[in-house]
């Protein structure tokens, strides 16, 4: 990773989320994190600059990496924050997700969701509750639909590149029961052509509830990030709705790194 972008409002839940980036990034020369700040008014952009330097000192205990604040004024938030993302050639834009009311959701969780959507690069979801404490697992949830074509292998490899995790393969269908069908065989060879310098371990579980199977999975495996593949509307065969993605995403405290499929 080179530059990792962490969207601040100064609640506590995007707090949490820069303080996971910045020990996600310690320990790898020549990362950037910015911290960025949208004010919708004149208060606001008065004083963001020195909270954001406040939260840059707290924030740089150690490590080899380097902080940057940027603060602008505005609206649109996912507007100017997929324009920066591009503008800055961002790897990663690491956000903070809460499971509370309603109105917490509004005003913080919804626009991490959204821009998740918008494909502009990979997000990483980090709950509220969320603390650092490696990346020694990781789980990649597949729908084991055309995985060789519109799996975005590059952007997952590079991230598993800075950790080198154990890779936790996991395919969520309640029809498996003992033997592989000759398309998933299919599937999952495509999978392993892609990943198989990390020696992947493939795992599928018969489960009606997908959300279910991968929360189990992932408590009994210690995984410390879930991997998900953002699907487009149009396919017919997809695992991950909005919704699930969603829902996943509250629950839980392993954050969810979400990349979007590769179109063919």
């Amino acid at each position: 990773m080179n530059k990792v972008i962490v969207p601040v409002d100064f609640s506590d839940t995007s707090l949490n989320a820069a303080k996971y980036a910045a020990q996600l990034c310690a320990g790898y020369p020549g990362v950037t994190m910015l911290l960025y700040h949208l004010a919708e008014d004149d208060v606001d952009a008065a004083s963001a600059p020195e909270r954001l330097d406040e939260l840059c000192k707290q924030l740089s205990t150690g490590g080899d990496f380097s902080i940057e604040v940027k603060s602008v004024k505005g609206h649109n938030f996912i507007d100017h924050l997929e324009i920066l993302a591009k503008s800055e050639l961002a790897d990663l834009v690491v956000m903070g997700i809460t499971p509370r009311g309603e109105l917490a959701q509004k005003f913080v969780s919804s626009n991490t969701l959204k821009f998740a959507e918008t494909g502009s690069c990979p997000v990483l979801i980090v709950q509220e509750a969320a603390e650092y404490k490696g990346i020694k697992n990781v789980m990649l949830a597949s729908d084991l639909e055309n995985t060789y074509y519109t799996t975005p292998a590059a952007a997952i490899k590079k991230f598993l590149a800075s950790f080198n995790p154990a890779l936790h393969v996991v395919n969520v269908n309640s029809e498996h029961y003992i033997a592989l069908t000759e398309h998933h065989e299919k599937e999952k060879k495509g999978l392993m052509d892609h990943f198989q310098e990390f020696s992947p371990e493939f795992y599928f579980l018969r489960f009606f509830d997908v959300e279910e199977g991968l929360q189990i999975f992932a408590v009994e495996k210690n995984i410390d990030l879930i991997i998900t593949i953002q699907r487009d509307h149009s396919l017919v065969h997809r695992l991950f709705k909005p919704s699930q993605t969603k829902n996943m995403s509250y629950k839980g405290n392993a954050p969810v790194l979400v990349v979007h499929e590769e179109k063919v």
